[in-house]
């Protein structure tokens, strides 16, 4: 037996015993270390993400070591071992529509999460992946900073549809993890200088200690009045509605963090037509997964100093609440400890 939480519906959670799982044909089973509490677990909790099915184990953003490895697993390219330090790719997709095909999986209409649509996540002591998901880990490197590594995948997808011109000048709206880790990433990218705004003074000592060089709580108090590339990581209308006012002529303004579906925001239709102005998306990971663990074991960024507070199953609502009030930093659920500490 072991421990899950579950999402039992929209709204209600619970922590109960269950079976412990059995890998399937290419599947693996993994003993959970860390799971990153996202902002896309409150909307799945909440009702608001687009399929999801009750009740779910949440937890998309994992690491952890494998336990057992199910028939066929090691029959074409894969060498896993029992023992192995592994991070997850969430994402599973139909392989057949038309996205698929054409390479957007991403995109593809029957996208399905890890704790996020149809299939259980990490927040259990013990899931499951498809082999195909998994990604060894070298064993130096440590298992539970290492559960930033399919946030970064999703911020290497973002700088794969920016332009990553040398000497550009880069904006970014929150200072959140994602923030952070567009941010760390900008200078790789080809940055001249990266500047990143927050309204909690606290977020900003964070981006400092990752190494931003510029940070202020309002873009008007920066020296420069217009960016090369500006990105919007909060999905608040306001910011992005004063994010693309920033952008220069011949820019790109990206619309990177996740706004309510129902929200529109105001802008000016003419100036994106007479300054040739860029406005793109980017939605989750695409083929950035196997990159985001080579730049993270290379340490393209501060994973220490991102992560703050460690939860334990049995204070999972509690971690929920501290994320929705902006407390902390990155917030961990591990379900094997046996308390919950404050790291940094």
């Amino acid at each position: 037996m072991m421990r899950a939480v579950a999402f039992q519906q929209q709204g209600v959670l619970s922590l109960e015993e269950r079976e412990k799982p059995r890998p399937g044909y290419k599947e693996i089973l993994i003993e959970t270390a860390a799971v990153g509490i996202c902002g896309t677990d409150t909307h799945v909790f909440d009702g608001e993400f687009e399929g999801t099915i009750f009740p779910l184990v949440p937890g998309h953003e994992a690491t952890g070591t494998i336990v057992e490895l199910g028939e066929g697993v090691n029959d074409g390219v894969f060498d896993f071992h029992v023992g192995d330090k592994v991070a997850v790719n969430p994402s599973t997709t139909c392989g057949e529509c038309e996205q698929c095909l054409n390479g957007h999986q991403n995109l593809c209409p029957k996208w399905n999460g890890l704790g996020v649509v149809a299939s259980d996540g990490a927040s259990q002591q013990f899931f499951t992946a498809p082999s195909t998901n998994v990604y060894k880990l070298r064993p130096e490197t440590d298992i539970y900073e290492a559960a930033l590594i399919e946030p970064l995948a999703c911020a290497i997808r973002g700088w794969d549809v920016l332009p990553r011109r040398m000497g550009d000048h880069v904006l970014v709206y929150g200072a959140g993890t994602m923030g952070l880790l567009m941010a760390q990433l900008a200078h790789r990218a080809g940055a001249a200088s990266v500047t990143i705004v927050d309204l909690n003074a606290e977020r900003l000592k964070t981006a400092e200690e990752c190494g931003i060089e510029l940070r202020y709580t309002s873009a008007d108090d920066a020296d420069r009045e217009k960016w090369d590339v500006v990105i919007d990581c909060t999905g608040n209308i306001r910011a992005i509605e004063d994010a693309l006012t920033r952008v220069k002529p011949a820019g790109f303004f990206q619309d990177f963090g996740v706004a309510p579906a129902d929200r529109t925001a105001q802008f000016s239709p003419f100036r994106i037509y007479r300054d040739e102005i860029s406005i793109v998306g980017t939605m989750a990971v695409l083929n950035s997964f196997g990159r985001a663990v080579e730049m993270f074991e290379a340490g393209a960024i501060n994973a220490r100093a991102m992560i703050s507070h460690s939860f334990t199953l049995d204070d999972y609502e509690q971690a929920l609440e501290m994320f929705r009030r902006g407390d902390g930093r990155k917030l961990q659920i591990r379900p094997n400890d046996t308390e919950s500490r404050v790291l940094l």
